[in-house]
């Protein structure tokens, strides 16, 4: 077996300090700051079947510390160091979810594995191992249900979507096709509604760039990237709906009132020269397409 670096702390000529055999090997106590706990001055080179006894003298010792001792920290994060394999574990679980989050996910699992020696408690007489992954896996899973969704949805359509996927499976087996709304509805148990708010969230799973060519473009410089093939509001559909709903009420008009309007906003004349054409001053005429705008205005808006 690799031989186990073992430091004994204190000044020269101090009592010699107490040793622990756990298996193998023999760990020798600090002089000082631990009390009668072994000082391990490389936790990576702790055998796991020695981690375990050792996680036990540990769990045991830190019952009796006071919160925030150099001794109760010492006891702390010697458990933490010595069982951050159960977290290595725990994340090779996810290894197949890609990205480069990896070391976010070692971080994330650690905080699981903190809360696990917090809550531990020896008299359960369950091993650590046991109580401390599911609380590991708990928080990577947290970490990926916060972070992964490109856009954020509430819990329960994220929740829902891993149901639909798992039926979507099953009945595409069993149907040999893809599964329809309904189908999905009766193998839940929920309302279509629900199915359908379902399938829309969870296009918010995962998001691509607009940058990205193109699946339909060639290889080479023929590839569109997919903002190219986006469409834009066409700024003259406005215009063409205005002129849509101002089509009846131009009909409402009398012949004379039609005439004005073609001439100020058709052939774009003057005020003066309808007025000439129409035998009549321009200050009248003023106040006829005054009158006659604020009709088609009153009109457009109660269309709207």
């Amino acid at each position: 077996m690799t031989a186990m670096s073992v430091r004994t702390t204190g000044a020269t000529g101090a009592a010699t300090p107490t040793h622990h055999q756990v298996g193998t090997r023999t760990y020798a106590s600090t002089a000082a700051g631990t009390g009668t706990l072994p000082w391990i001055e490389d936790t990576g080179k702790v055998a796991p079947q020695d981690a375990r006894a050792l996680s036990r003298m540990f769990f045991d010792e830190l019952r009796t510390l006071d919160e925030g001792t150099p001794e109760y920290q010492y006891a702390r994060n010697t458990l933490i160091e010595m069982n951050i394999s159960l977290v290595r574990y725990a994340a090779s679980r996810f290894r197949n979810r890609g990205g480069d989050d990896g070391e976010d996910i070692i971080q994330v699992g650690t905080i699981g594995l903190i809360k696990a020696i917090d809550r531990f408690d020896l008299s359960r007489e369950v091993e650590f191992a046991t109580f401390a992954v599911p609380y590991i896996v708990g928080e990577i899973k947290r970490f990926f249900r916060d972070t992964t969704w490109a856009v954020h949805v509430p819990r329960r359509l994220q929740e829902l979507r891993v149901d639909l996927a798992k039926a979507k499976e099953q009945l595409a087996a069993e149907l040999d096709r893809d599964p329809t709304v309904a189908e999905l509805a009766a193998h839940l148990d929920l309302p279509e509604e629900e199915i359908i708010e379902g399938l829309v969230a969870a296009n918010g799973y995962s998001a691509g760039s607009l940058d990205t060519p193109s699946a339909d473009g060639e290889s080479g410089q023929d590839q569109r990237a997919y903002a190219d093939l986006l469409g834009e509001t066409d700024p003259g559909m406005e215009t063409v709906e205005n002129l849509h709903a101002l089509a009846p009420l131009l009909e409402k008009l009398d012949d004379r009132e039609r005439k004005i309007v073609q001439m100020r906003f058709g052939q774009e004349m003057t005020q003066s020269q309808i007025g000439e054409r129409l035998g009549v001053s321009q200050m009248h005429v003023s106040r006829l397409l005054n009158r006659i705008v604020q009709r088609l205005r009153t009109g457009m808006c109660v269309e709207a």
